[in-house]
Formats: C-alpha cells, structure tokens, sequence
C-alpha cells in the first residue's frame, strides 16, 4: 500500500522526507478530486433541510450520519449523548413598516432563543441606533416602549468578512439585553451579511436577564436600508411585528462518532470535525454540512488511497454549535474524564469553499510545527497558516492543552449564505468542497506521520 511504499522511498537517499511527504499530499488531493464522495453526501444530508438543535430533523441527520459512516466501513461508528435546547420558530414571521403613509411588508426572521411577540405581534415607533453607546445616550425616556433598530453594516472595507461579522454581531447576540434594560418593547437588527438582498439572516442570541426578555428579529439589508432611509424622512416611522417562536426543555440528541484505528498507537487521536446541526431557515449547506462531509471525506480518503494511520483518525459531527455548544462541551468533558490523548483536532465550519490555510491555537511548539509545513501545500493554493483561532467545537480542547484548528476556506461570499435562506445545496461548488477536505486530510496525514513530541 502507500505508506509501505512511501517508507522505502524514505530510505531512498534520492528523496527526502519532504518529497515523501510531498508525493503522499498529492496521493491525497488527487484521490478526494477523483474518487470523492462529498459532494454526494452533501447532497443527500441537505435533504433533511432545519437541522435546528432538538428537533425531528436534527434526530434524522444523527441517524443519516451514523448509517453513512457505516456503509463507508469505518472501524467504529457510535453516538455520544448530550443534552440540547429545543427552541422552536413557530409560524412564518409577518413585518412590516410605514413608507410615506403606506403600510409596506418588510423581510424578517426571529433570532435564535428570542421570544415571540403573541399572536397580536408588536407595534411601536423605531429608533435606531447604530451601536449600545448610542442606546445609553438616549436612555429610557427616549426607548420605552419602542421598538430599537440595530442598523451597524458589517463594514465593507475589511479584507476578511469574519473580521466584518465580529466586529457586528454584538448587536445580534445581545441587542435584546441591552434594549430591555431602557424599556424597549422589541429590537429589529440588520442581517450579518455583506450582501444587499432581501434574505434576512437568523442567528444565536442570549438573554442576560431572564426578567427583561424582549422579542427579537432580523431584518434583511435591503429592508434595514428602506427603514433607515424612512427613518430620516420621518422620525415618528412605525413598525410592526409578529412571531410565534418559544424555547421548550431540553432534549436528548448525540454527536456522531466514525474511527478508523491507528494500526500501532490507536489510543492517540486525531480529530476532524463539524457541526450537524444548522438553522431551520435553509439547508445548512455551507453552515455546516459541508463541514461534516469534509470530515467524513478525511477518513474515507484514507481507506481509498491505502493510507494505514499511525493513530486513530476520528470524525465527530458535533451537535448544538448554532446556539450552546452543547456538543463540543460533552465530546471535551469526555476527554478529559478518560484522559484520552488527543494529538490535534481540526474542524471545518466556515463553508465550503476553496481552501486558503489553517488557524490554529494551542501549544506554540505545536503551531510552529504546522506553519513550517506551508510549503507542501503552497502548490494546492493553502498558504495562509499565520492566523490564531480554532474552530467553535474544537477550541474547548485547548484548554486541556490539545492543538485546535480550523480550515480556512476562502470567505468572500460566506456571509452571502451564513445563516440564511440562501445556504443550500446549490450555491456549493464541488471541486471546492473536494479540496477542502483535501486539505484537511493531508494536514491529518502530517501529523499522524510526524506526531508532535
């Protein structure tokens, strides 16, 4: 097989062991673009479309993966329990605003754990207000009662939109909270996206008082532009809106678990990973089931090309990302209760587009190791591996002193989907999506070949 023959032309003084490593890379990408099964996979996971946490859906796409990855013939596929908030949309979200005198529908959909407004909906005057400075500065004598407009764009002139989005989605996680402390009967907030459409984008948000709990929804840019403008003909602008969302108890759901065993240390692991449930407003095909396939893709790769780990490669389709993370919390309190060793772990949860690099956190001795690999996969156009960060699901693993990382595919249209209507099957590329998990399978081979001390 591979790894036999990669072993003798170690030894082969006409070839280093950055050529062997440099063949096998090849090996790797050259069987993901020919023989790959992810975008197929992809294909049918995203025909259980609203995999939101706690629901039928999620539950069908744990038994869709777990099946998948026996019918890949893993060594060992199982699910791993954990607890999970079931928040639940309710009816279509009704909004409209008043344009010069007329009543005009307006395109939105209720934050992730919001409230709903009651069948009657909400009614008020908008105020809007670019950031939580602005809200105190106008107090409680100028927002009770009304209703708060988030309206920060993420700014256009950052290079990378995951720079834009964090810099703009603390109106989104926490505008409710701030808002209610002044009174105000609802918050409407521009959708986290770059694009101008009419697809508002959904999203996670937290109360921080359980006694100030306010409705609260996104709107899309095209529609926060039309209020916005109203607003500065006509301060007085009403809104209106309805939404019938509602958190029940907590249910039972798993991660998803595929190995295929390290033939002499299978006791230490490497991680690939993401997240399987998405928002119910789309098919949560960049968001994240395009990390999942991915992952999947990783040890199928392995199998087809002949590669025989070291160490066990293992594939986790975490649950919960989009609200608690509730999945990550439980597969990194197992780890540590079983003191398993765990050599890096790498997810994929930021789309499925062309591979550009890693982020990574963890031991500096460890990254150092990895950023001096860049060079075998500059040729597949993966160079970027100067970022810090690691993937949601995997970043807990840092604190038991585990390297994390996380796939870097290029972002430019991300936030076109992230969260919306528009994140479906559709709009992923196949090629795209087979270098990704390209990538991660010949960063996976790396480490297993050159374990860290």
């Amino acid at each position: 097989m591979i790894r036999s023959i990669l072993l003798l032309l170690a030894f082969c003084p006409l070839f280093t062991v950055a050529q062997t490593d440099s063949i096998a890379i090849r090996k790797i990408f050259t069987t993901a673009l020919t023989q790959g099964d992810c975008y197929e996979n992809l294909r049918q996971l995203t025909k259980i479309s609203g995999r939101i946490s706690g629901s039928s859906q999620a539950e069908k796409a744990v038994q869709w993966a777990k099946q998948r990855m026996t019918d890949l013939g893993f060594d060992s596929v199982y699910l791993q329990e954990c607890m999970v908030p079931k928040w639940v949309r309710g009816e279509k979200e009704v909004a409209s605003i008043y344009v010069n005198g007329k009543k005009t529908a307006v395109p939105v959909c209720a934050l992730g754990g919001s409230i709903g407004t009651g069948t009657k909906g909400i009614e008020a005057q908008v105020v809007e207000v670019k950031n939580f400075s602005e809200l105190e500065a106008l107090g409680e004598a100028k927002l009770k009662g009304r209703i708060v407009f988030y309206n920060r764009p993420m700014d256009d002139n950052d290079i990378y939109p995951f720079e834009s989005y964090g810099k703009a989605v603390d109106q989104r996680w926490a505008g409710a909270s701030e808002a209610a402390k002044y009174g105000a009967s609802g918050v409407i907030v521009r959708s986290m996206t770059h694009a101008r459409d009419d697809h508002p984008h959904t999203g996670a948000m937290e109360y921080a008082d359980p006694a100030r709990m306010i409705p609260a929804v996104a709107i899309s840019t095209n529609g926060a532009d039309l209020l916005s403008a109203q607003l500065k003909k006509d301060p007085s602008t009403k809104a209106y809106f309805r939404t019938t969302c509602e958190t029940l108890p907590d249910v039972k759901s798993y991660n998803v678990i595929g190995e295929i065993h390290g033939t002499s240390d299978r006791k230490k692991v490497i991680v690939v990973g993401g997240h399987l449930d998405a928002w119910d407003n789309g098919e949560g095909a960049h968001d994240d089931g395009a990390g999942c396939v991915q992952a999947m893709e990783v040890l199928s790769i392995f199998k087809k090309a002949g590669i025989k780990p070291a160490h066990t490669i293992r594939a986790v389709m975490f649950m919960n990302e989009e609200s608690l993370g509730r999945g990550a919390e439980k597969y990194a309190e197992e780890v540590k209760r079983t003191n398993e060793k765990h050599l890096a772990a790498i997810e994929s949860d930021a789309g499925g587009f062309s591979p550009r690099g890693f982020a990574m956190e963890g031991p500096e001795m460890h990254c150092a190791k990895v950023r001096s690999w860049k060079p075998l996969f500059e040729p597949y156009g993966v160079y970027d591996f100067g970022r810090r960060g690691a993937g949601a699901d995997v970043e807990p693993l840092t604190k038991q002193n585990i390297l994390a990382m996380e796939l870097i595919p290029d972002g430019q249209r991300y936030f076109d989907y992230h969260h919306a209507a528009t994140d479906v099957f559709a709009n992923i590329n196949k090629r795209e999506l087979e270098m990704g998990a390209a990538a991660m399978a010949s960063l996976v081979f790396m480490i297993d070949s050159h374990p860290f001390e």
